[in-house]
């Protein structure tokens, strides 16, 4: 069956028109996180508020600024750390085969922390969701990726070479761009996530090997003829101790 593949320019045109219509909440919701992100330990919450929102986005949610400090941010943050952890040790170690196996992992997973906090779903199976989801579509993503980043560069650069106030237009600038960058991820987020709700509805115990396909099959098979040897063996009993 063929890989629905992303659509770059459509999920960057949504993307733009999203941030454009709930511009100042997002904002107000960047400058918060960058404010903030500089406090230990509420860093940690206000980054998970952060991802939280770019689910919210996806789902074509209004965006309230302050939700990144909710008490909920900190729920769970063994599982995450964990995630973080084998996240960080899987990239490292596809870096070690000369730079791009590591690139390419890190965008096979680069939703496995949306999946986690939006699916309920364990720190291995969500890299194992963003892995297959993402499956034929990376270059797609690397573009999307890209081109954000590039606009975002060229938007800054221009608005740096004014004379005198330069300084202060780029980082303005990086703030209002950062901003539309953050619904970009949501649009793109949302077309994997309903990947992700199509492989969750077919395996809901993990890629089939629980209570679908052949594995599942094979396992009842072996247990049913492992049963009927154990009634086999005790009627054998049965029958040598009424003889005797």
């Amino acid at each position: 069956m063929a890989t629905e593949k992303l659509d770059i320019v459509k999920t960057i045109g949504d993307g733009i028109r999203y941030g454009l219509k709930n511009f100042f909440p997002l904002l107000l919701m960047v400058i918060l996180y960058i404010v903030t992100v500089w406090i230990p330990y509420l860093n940690v919450g206000t980054t998970i508020g952060l991802y939280k929102a770019v689910i919210g986005i996806g789902r074509g949610e209004t965006i309230d600024p302050t939700s990144i400090f909710a008490k909920e941010n900190f729920h769970n943050l063994s599982g995450l750390f964990l995630l973080l952890g084998l996240l960080y040790i899987g990239t490292v170690v596809a870096m070690m085969f000369m730079l791009i196996p590591g690139i390419v992992m890190g965008i096979a997973w680069g939703f496995a922390i949306y999946f986690f906090l939006d699916k309920k779903v364990s720190p291995l199976k969500s890299l194992q969701l963003s892995y297959d989801t993402t499956y034929g579509n990376k270059w797609r993503i690397f573009f999307v990726e890209f081109l954000t980043a590039l606009a975002i560069g060229l938007v800054c650069g221009l608005l740096g070479a004014i004379p005198k106030a330069g300084t202060v237009l780029a980082i303005l600038g990086a703030f209002l761009c950062s901003a539309i960058a953050v619904a970009i991820e949501g649009v793109m987020y949302d077309f994997f996530s309903k990947k992700a709700d199509a492989i969750l509805a077919e395996h809901p115990h993990g890629r089939g090997r629980c209570c679908h396909g052949e594995e599942a099959a094979a396992e009842a098979a072996e247990t049913a003829e492992t049963v009927e040897t154990v009634e086999i063996v005790e009627e054998a009993i049965d029958d040598v101790q009424t003889e005797a």
